[in-house]
């Protein structure tokens, strides 16, 4: 796309004035028979989380807003005014200048498929070093044979991408709000990240210590790996069940609309049920695509949904809804659904209150099976789609990652709840853990990368404020008054997304935070052309192509 066209597409998108202190942002007033336990506290009424798969925040953000732009390359093309991004560009840390055994280095649009990197629990630790960060290549760099290493071995944990391979992640940046203070809640692979991002809690694990050939699955009561959820037909092996809440139980208590979809959720192959509800034979989930590698790759991954840990919210046999019209109302399916189902309620005007949207396999960025090319046709596709509904106006879609795949980030998390087991090191047992008694929860992790796309948030802006997944729990918590999950879950001290009430007046006012990540936010309604999604994918970059 010319620049000009870029330009003249971007001023459909209102300017939002630049404030100091605080953001104000007046609340919807419940109307008369409205149910106020339904109604959110700001006029954002339908907030969409895209949970994307492994990927720290220099892996996609280290030189923005300054591309290569090779030839022959998709082109990114920077605005006059940017904010600055504490990314390698703005460190310093570019080669020959970083500490690590390799450079960081360019990985180009070409190269967008590689091997899978070691984001263990106990290695990502090591690779901080103490604070240092020094470690990546010795710890969880992986390359060799057998590996789309492109000749740097374990170096290849240094690479990154620029806007010539993630345009479109980089458009939505420059078009809407992003933060480059976003952690992993705790150190970690993908199990973790999905269970923080719904409870803020990876405690309570049954069984507590469930080792393997690979490592141990949980410690002391905590989920450090990758176990399959218990309550899932489709599990295949080792697995474990989360006792205590998730952000599903809180939601139905309040009669909320809610659900999670996942590519390959419907079952190849249905569950056969006895009258009596017994289990004759159960569901298979055997859907896949050909993913990045060239190799079939199965769209439905069970460690990747983690409401079917949770007895209270899981759909054990993958029942598909009663009917479209219940589809974010307890049925059969318990909130619970493949990815079709949420575009067929969107279809019949049903747009829930909460969704959470996973990718099939293929799509969802994961390295080894999975791409940046082929991610971002899942995400492009899907916020057009978003754009194009009347309830856009009143919507907010946050963006992010399970994990960070291992990838070089050169910021040091704040270690904001220490352990002391056998699988912490230094960075992490400075200290007992003061969320709970609870071990195996050392956090912050790495930096990952977070965008919020809506009407209501902040032109081409970063916020700098810490936040981690826990935060998106948070900002549900708070839009629908819902409480906290309790029992040391990480919402009692994540970073907010959300405008803190600080009026006492009988109408009162919502304002934001200097400290809060609620900055993201505009403070004003959406214009007429924001709500009407003028600033579409296609219209703030080219959609990313194969």
């Amino acid at each position: 796309m010319s620049l000009r066209r870029l330009r003249r597409m971007s001023r459909a998108v209102a300017a939002i004035t630049a404030i100091a202190n605080l953001l104000n942002l007046s609340p919807i007033a419940a109307s008369a028979g409205d149910d106020e336990d339904r109604h959110p506290s700001t006029p954002i009424k339908h907030v969409v989380v895209i949970f994307q798969e492994n990927v720290s925040f220099d892996h996609y953000f280290a030189t923005y807003p300054h591309a290569t732009n090779l030839p022959g390359e998709s082109v990114f093309t920077a605005k006059h005014r940017v904010p600055r991004v504490d990314n390698l560009l703005n460190a310093g840390l570019l080669a020959p200048h970083n500490p690590n055994s390799a450079q960081p280095f360019r990985l180009s649009r070409a190269q967008n498929e590689t091997c899978d990197q070691d984001h263990g629990y106990l290695d990502e630790q090591r690779a901080m070093n103490g604070g240092a960060m020094n470690r990546f290549v010795e710890t969880v760099g992986v390359g060799g044979p057998g590996c789309v290493d492109y000749g740097f071995g374990p170096g290849l944990v240094m690479g990154y991408y620029d806007g010539s391979t993630v345009t479109a992640l980089w458009n939505y940046a420059q078009h809407f709000a992003m933060s480059d203070n976003f952690f992993n809640t705790t150190f970690g692979p993908s199990s973790p990240g999905a269970l923080n991002l719904i409870s803020g809690q990876t405690g309570g694990a049954i069984p507590p210590d469930l080792p393997t050939a690979f490592g141990p699955d949980t410690v002391a009561g905590a989920v450090i790996s990758d176990p399959q959820p218990f309550f899932d037909d489709c599990t295949m092996r080792d697995n474990v069940r989360m006792t205590g809440r998730n952000i599903g139980d809180l939601l139905t208590a309040r009669g909320i609309t809610w659900g999670f979809f996942q590519g390959g959720f419907k079952p190849s192959t249905p569950a056969t049920l006895a009258a009596d509800g017994s289990v004759i034979s159960k569901a298979q989930c055997a859907t896949s695509h050909i993913g990045s590698d060239g190799k079939p790759k199965g769209d439905y991954i069970p460690h990747h949904q983690p409401f079917q840990y949770f007895a209270s919210t899981a759909n054990p046999h993958h029942l598909p809804p009663s009917s479209v019209a219940l589809i974010g109302h307890t049925d059969q399916a318990n909130h619970q659904y493949d990815l079709s189902d949420f575009w067929a309620a969107v279809a019949a005007g049903n747009v829930l209150a909460v969704s959470y949207l996973k990718a099939p396999g293929y799509l969802d960025g994961h390295a080894g099976y999975s791409s940046p090319l082929a991610e971002q046709t899942f995400i492009v596709d899907t916020l057009n789609r978003l754009q194009a509904l009347p309830p856009w106006r009143e919507m907010a879609v946050f963006i992010t990652y399970d994990d960070s795949d291992g990838w070089y980030d050169h910021v040091v998390p704040p270690i904001v709840n220490h352990s002391t087991t056998v699988d912490d090191v230094a960075i992490c047992t400075g200290g007992s853990p003061s969320l709970s008694s609870q071990q195996g929860r050392c956090g912050y992790g790495p930096r990952l990368p977070l965008l919020v796309i809506s009407p209501f948030a902040r032109k081409n802006h970063v916020d700098h404020n810490v936040s981690d997944q826990s935060s998106i729990l948070k900002f549900i918590e708070d839009n629908w008054g819902l409480g906290r999950i309790g029992g040391g879950s990480f919402d009692a001290i994540a970073g907010s997304l959300m405008p803190c009430s600080t009026s006492t007046n009988a109408a009162p006012t919502v304002s934001f935070s200097t400290r809060h990540l609620a900055r993201l936010f505009a403070p004003t309604t959406p214009t007429d052309a924001q709500a009407r999604g003028r600033s579409t994918p296609g219209a703030i970059g080219p959609s990313p192509k194969r």
